[in-house]
């Protein structure tokens, strides 16, 4: 058996090797940041600073979309809740729907507690996995605490990530004791300036 010798590691080779590592690890924080910002701008109140009303909100949530996303529940409980919107006008309806309902009682706070990342990266396409925890506290008192296991894809387009996919499934639902919290903001003021 004769020793087959790989070629040598150029100056270049490596050179490229580390470029190629660094895009990535920019890639998985650039992810990272989309997907936070997203969940920030669905917590109520929106603490997101300058936010006129639910209509900006969701502008701002759909300049982190692709035109040709898509945003569903799966899975035997978010089926038949959340359904399937295909493209980004869909996608504008399905939020106007969730902010334009008058609920009774008026939910107070909703706020996203995001674990378990899992980003994976391949040029300019990526997928990423989480699960998240968000608590509910109504006008009246009830309150609740949701789970979902979410399994995302993202796109670089014109140089900037974009969400192609939303893909959420309930992990669980549990009512909270009532007026279980006595200390929450009506509005938010982290980010002003």
């Amino acid at each position: 058996m004769r020793d087959v010798k790989e070629p040598p590691v150029t100056g270049q080779d490596t050179i490229a090797a580390l470029v190629q590592r660094i895009e990535t690890l920019e890639a998985e924080a650039d992810i990272r940041r989309l997907q936070t910002r997203y969940m920030f701008l669905c917590d109520t109140p929106c603490p997101e600073f300058g936010v006129r009303d639910d209509s900006h909100r969701i502008d701002l949530i759909m300049e982190l979309y692709a035109e040709d996303a898509v945003w569903e529940g799966v899975g035997e409980y978010y089926d038949g809740q959340f359904g399937r919107a295909e493209g980004a006008a869909r996608i504008r309806a399905h939020f106007e729907r969730f902010w334009g309902e008058k609920r009774d009682p008026e939910l107070l706070l909703n706020a996203h507690y995001v674990t378990s990342e899992q980003i994976h990266v391949d040029g300019a396409e990526a997928t990423g996995q989480w699960i998240h925890m968000q608590p509910w506290l109504f006008a009246d008192g009830t309150a609740l605490l949701r789970s979902s296991r979410l399994n995302n894809a993202f796109r670089r387009i014109d140089g900037t990530w974009r969400i192609t996919r939303t893909r959420t499934e309930n992990v669980f639902i549990a009512p909270l004791p009532q007026h279980f919290t006595g200390d929450f903001p009506s509005a938010s003021v982290l980010m002003r300036p």
